[in-house]
């Protein structure tokens, strides 16, 4: 969550076109996974026609997710879009026992509202009439996209290593975003290199292999809800490297938040039998 935490004031103030980040942070994290994935001797194979549906379904959804995450950022902010994604945990907690027919569980509805109360006082006031409504908008599509990956990768794929499966998201994000070259200028200036090579490596390559492995140990919904600890790191980080400091409403709706992640994470240790 630390690594793919930075997602937010990385991809805000990279100085480029929303897509073309996208292009550049899928293309240079395929190339620091392929590096990994050759060095541990992973191998790339599917087992089915169902498998390779999946994966390829994954990466749609994961390209869509990252575009309108990044539009959020740049139209709304750090904050409105980090906050708006982290709606997703709540949608996830209502969409997987209707999409996989299993039973609602009533903690996880409870702590999804809690999440989101806590959102509530992290997101900063802002004018519905301007451009922060569109922010707030994408970034609530790109929470439900992101949501249905991550049932996709549960139901499907979640046996595959993670630095295999990111690779084929990676590399299904390069081809679909590949018109970049033709609408945009892609070629990023000297001072947008730091910011994707931040993005390729630590967001993408270290910090989403990791989420993915969560899959095989937790539930959608437990580890969408321990993920809610990502905006935190994110205030934390524009405070550290641009000193924006949150106000006493974001401090207790990070408290919320943290109370939500604490408990799903004992809960979810004695559910899998871990001692204190």
């Amino acid at each position: 969550m630390v690594f793919v935490g930075t997602s937010g004031v990385l991809g805000r103030y990279v100085p480029v076109e929303a897509p073309v980040a996208i292009w550049w942070r899928a293309c240079l994290g395929l190339v620091f996974l392929l590096a990994f994935c050759w060095y541990k001797g992973y191998g790339f194979g599917l087992r089915d026609r169902r498998q390779r549906a999946a994966v390829l379904l994954s990466g749609v959804l994961m390209a869509v997710h990252w575009i309108s995450y990044f539009y959020a950022l740049k139209l709304g902010g750090v904050a409105i879009g980090m906050l708006a994604i982290f709606t997703y945990p709540a949608m996830t907690t209502l969409l997987e026992p209707l999409l996989l027919k299993r039973p609602f569980q009533l903690h996880h509805l409870l702590l999804a509202g809690l999440v989101l109360g806590g959102i509530y006082l992290l997101a900063p006031g802002f004018d519905l009439a301007n451009q922060a409504t569109l922010g707030l908008l994408c970034g609530l599509g790109s929470a439900l996209v992101y949501s249905l990956r991550n049932i996709v990768v549960k139901t499907q794929i979640a046996s595959m290593q993670g630095s295999v499966l990111m690779c084929y998201q990676a590399g299904l994000t390069v081809v679909l975003v590949a018109p970049v070259w033709y609408f945009f200028e892609a070629v990023p200036p000297a001072e947008a290199w730091p910011y994707l090579l931040g993005l390729g490596l630590f967001t993408t390559a270290i910090g989403h292999t990791l989420f993915l492995a969560c899959f095989r140990f937790f539930s959608v919904s437990t580890t969408s809800l321990l993920s809610c600890i990502q905006p935190i790191y994110g205030i934390l980080l524009g405070v550290v490297f641009f000193r924006e400091v949150p106000g006493w409403s974001a401090v207790l709706g990070g408290a919320l938040i943290l109370s939500a992640v604490a408990v799903e994470a004992v809960m979810a240790m004695r559910g899998r039998g871990v001692g204190a």
